[in-house]
């Protein structure tokens, strides 16, 4: 019989993707058949499946992992941001509609029914699928017509594992006041508690991981530890961008509000002799680079903006001279 567990974190960034990537590995390589899925994505980094459509970044690694090819009902709602408020929404890989984002509220009862459509199909063809949560399902103020967390975890029945990153500090309060939070149908899905990206010796933290096991009730999947290769994999957030180590080559990419596709860059991280610096917000280009790259953009006419408005435009043309 075909199972599925769901994946849900106590804010976004605690490493959901990547544990999802691994345990999709792990299991692969116990010889079951796993797919990933998640129900709404939100990225301008989209990939491009095997049946012609696109779907976010993160489950095209974690289908890479499960030895799969990347389909688009592994991440049947994608929204790719425009603007600060309004995203193009992306269903089964075609695109949908473009809305606001407090539009969106409206759009998402119908997007619940691709989503499960999705799901069966998956939990039809793999012995197991892996379900991967969206920022946090705390966050109780989207939870009317939520597809994303809990409100998918409901409609589809799969029980859910709390993810918490105590590389950030404060998990126990990340966890506890989560499950505080939460009405007691929605924490009734939880079945356990998994602590990420543990950096040093895990017993260190043994206290604190019996407190949360006494105060929530919550069996303990275990501590993960940190992963220091993790930034060799393809980033899907620009808040994941890291610079990367010194090189002869000094390669400078602007960091632009709407950026999309930014993996691209991957290769020239990877390079032994380049230094790739993602330039952010308000610091000015340097005189010692010796290219610079504007990425590609999601809002051409906003970036084009926002460029100026760094002052990128005239360090640009200093550059060129």
């Amino acid at each position: 019989m075909s199972r599925a567990i769901m994946f849900q974190g106590t804010g976004s960034n605690v490493g959901k993707s990547m544990l999802v990537a691994g345990i999709a590995r792990a299991f692969k390589n116990r010889g079951l058949r796993v797919a990933p899925f998640k129900p709404q994505n939100m990225s301008n980094n989209a990939a491009v499946t095997v049946d012609g459509g696109e779907i976010g970044r993160a489950q095209a690694l974690q289908a890479w992992a499960a030895g799969l090819e990347p389909h688009t009902d592994m991440n049947p709602v994608l929204l790719k941001p425009e603007t600060e408020t309004g995203s193009q929404i992306v269903v089964q890989g075609k695109r949908f509609a473009t809305v606001a984002a407090r539009g969106y509220s409206a759009v998402k009862p119908k997007l619940m029914a691709p989503v499960l459509e999705s799901f069966h199909r998956l939990k039809s063809q793999y012995d197991l699928v892996l379900v991967e949560g969206a920022g946090s399902p705390a966050e109780v103020n989207l939870r009317q017509g939520d597809i994303a967390n809990m409100g998918f975890a409901q409609a589809a029945d799969v029980p859910v594992v709390l993810c918490g990153d105590i590389n950030r500090g404060g998990v126990i309060a990340q966890i506890v006041g989560t499950q505080n939070v939460l009405d007691d149908a929605d924490r009734s899905k939880i079945c356990a508690f998994l602590i990420n990206m543990f950096r040093g010796d895990p017993s260190l933290f043994d206290d604190g991981y019996d407190l949360i096991k006494t105060t929530t009730g919550w069996p303990g999947l275990g501590v993960v530890p940190w992963f220091p290769h993790a930034w060799k994999l393809p980033a899907e957030d620009a808040m994941d961008l890291r610079h990367s180590e010194k090189g002869s080559a000094k390669i400078i990419c602007l960091c632009l509000s709407r950026m999309a596709n930014f993996d691209d860059l991957d290769p020239l991280g990877q390079e032994p002799n380049v230094e790739l610096i993602m330039l952010q917000a308000g610091q000015a280009i340097p005189g010692a680079a010796d290219l610079v790259i504007i990425p590609g953009s999601k809002s051409t006419r906003g970036d084009l903006q926002f460029l100026r408005d760094q002052g990128w435009d005239i360090d640009l043309q200093a550059h060129v001279r």
